[in-house]
């Protein structure tokens, strides 16, 4: 299905190869690109002025920047109220350990449960708005979960392929959302080989991390949000779960957006981007390190962050991008130090986050200790979801 533009607020006008720059259309049912097989990102029309004031403020949710938003109707808007989660200051925890500046944006409080739901809303919308009448995803649990809801509000079918071992939560949700739900013996990566042999004829959309544009879309709002919510500046360091790694992408794509429109001031610094990962599946950490050419061959093992669980995610080279270009670094955390992150934000701040909240705290503590982040610097922290999912992964722990 080919769409028209015509009456839109969005400026999208492309998308590009994101390894080769070669240019697709925007208005046209896109998957990877055909030159590289590798992801499509999406550009606007940034050169002409456009004013803060375009955030509507009426909008409590990440639609309130839609003309850098890729949906072009409004009638094809998919949302469950996603977006606009708190930033929370974390007092007891700075003072505890002498910092000066420490914040958590709590994507726990999106619908579903999850920072996922950002991306489902966007990418079942632009399905909607481009024909699609069902979606197919590998899924570590929360993606799966917001696939299914947001499906279960456009009318659309649902495929949730699974590893057998998520937490149970997970599954039942996709059960009360309609969706077809097919477990795997494995990791997502093993998931996803099943959904390229059930989907071979393509007559469902892949929303696989990376393999359609808009996901990316709806997870760079993150972005956005982090600049209004600190009153159009940044912190000096943000410590990101990154399994798949699009909120990684899309936050730093975020900033290079508002620094083109001008949103951001030219004083404003982007910060240092830092993406942990689990001990139990680093491929990125392995690769940045030299250790391995790539991915492909990485072999990875279960834990209790079942999102950080990607032992080859298809957005490697653009996560190393964003690495190399913010000055960051990867860090790795051991299943014991995600519980002792997730024990330390209960018991001193009142937050059950998910084990990838309590990994990137313990990331951050790892990093003061070698001084690659200092205790003056402004830190935020991303708690990708709730506590309460992983509970038949963590139940009986909160004592060590």
């Amino acid at each position: 299905m080919k769409l028209v533009a015509s009456e839109s607020l969005s400026r999208l006008a492309t998308l590009h190869c994101s390894a080769c720059g070669t240019e697709y259309s925007a208005f046209d049912l896109q998957r990877v690109s055909a030159c590289c097989h590798v992801p499509l990102v999406a550009n606007y029309d940034l050169h002409e002025p456009l004013s803060r004031a375009v955030v509507d403020q009426a909008d409590a949710s990440m639609w309130r920047y839609g003309a850098v938003l890729p949906l072009l109707h409004e009638e094809n808007k998919v949302t469950l109220g996603e977006g606009l989660t708190p930033l929370l200051r974390l007092p007891r925890l700075a003072a505890r350990y002498d910092l000066t500046s420490l914040a958590l944006k709590d994507e726990g409080q999106n619908p579903t449960g999850s920072f996922k739901a950002r991306g489902l809303s966007m990418a079942v919308s632009k399905a909607k708005e481009l024909g699609v009448e069902g979606c197919i995803i590998p899924t570590a649990g929360n993606a799966g979960v917001a696939l299914a809801a947001y499906c279960a509000r456009a009318g659309l079918k649902a495929v949730v392929v699974m590893p057998r071992h998520t937490p149970a939560a997970f599954k039942e949700e996709c059960y009360w959302y309609g969706a077809e739900v097919e477990l795997v013996d494995g990791l997502i990566s093993d998931c996803g080989a099943r959904v390229r042999q059930r989907n071979a004829d393509g007559a469902l959309l892949d929303i696989s991390t990376l393999k359609e544009p808009y996901r990316l879309e709806g997870k760079k709002t993150m972005g956005y949000e982090i600049a209004e919510q600190l009153n159009w500046t940044l912190p000096d360091v943000l410590l990101y779960p990154a399994g798949g790694g699009t909120g990684l992408i899309g936050i730093w794509k975020a900033f290079q957006e508002m620094k083109q429109l001008g949103w951001l001031a030219p004083e404003v610094k982007l910060p240092r981007m830092v993406a942990v990962q689990a001990e139990n599946c680093c491929p990125l950490l392995e690769t940045y390190e030299g250790r391995q050419p790539n991915c492909h061959a990485y072999q990875g093992r279960a834990t209790l962050a079942n999102g950080l669980a990607v032992p080859h995610p298809l957005g490697e080279n653009m996560m190393l991008r964003v690495l190399r270009e913010s000055g960051g670094t990867v860090v790795s955390v051991s299943e014991e130090g995600m519980l002792a992150g997730m024990r330390d934000l209960g018991q001193h701040e009142g937050l059950f986050v998910a084990p990838e909240g309590g990994a990137v705290w313990t990331a951050a503590r790892q990093l003061l200790a070698t001084g690659e982040i200092q205790p003056h610097e402004n830190i935020l922290l991303l708690n990708t979801g709730s506590g309460q999912k992983y509970m038949d992964n963590v139940a009986g722990r909160a004592w060590g």
